[in-house]
């Protein structure tokens, strides 16, 4: 495998999308769809279900740990996560 996919990549296997976007869309209106009605504690729960889910789906820790990244890039002091994630 190799290592962590940030282009697009959302759709159905064997199916092309009529337009690059849609499948991303998709996923993004069925993911806010599943917070309507929580409290912001209950939707911060389904996040981390969520990400728990996937990460047991993926399997892969070098992806995964990847992915730590890639979600942190930006956000707070970058010296000390990448300490933390290596």
């Amino acid at each position: 495998m190799s290592g962590l996919h940030t282009l697009p990549n959302l759709g159905h296997p064997g199916v092309k999308p009529l337009h690059a976007f849609s499948p991303g869309d998709d996923f993004y209106e069925q993911l806010v769809s599943v917070h309507h009605g929580l409290s912001d504690e209950e939707s911060r729960l389904l996040n981390a279900r969520l990400v728990l889910l996937l990460a047991n789906h993926i399997g892969d820790l070098r992806i995964l740990g990847q992915a730590l990244v890639a979600a942190r890039a930006g956000l707070g002091d970058s010296a000390s996560e990448q300490k933390a994630l290596a």
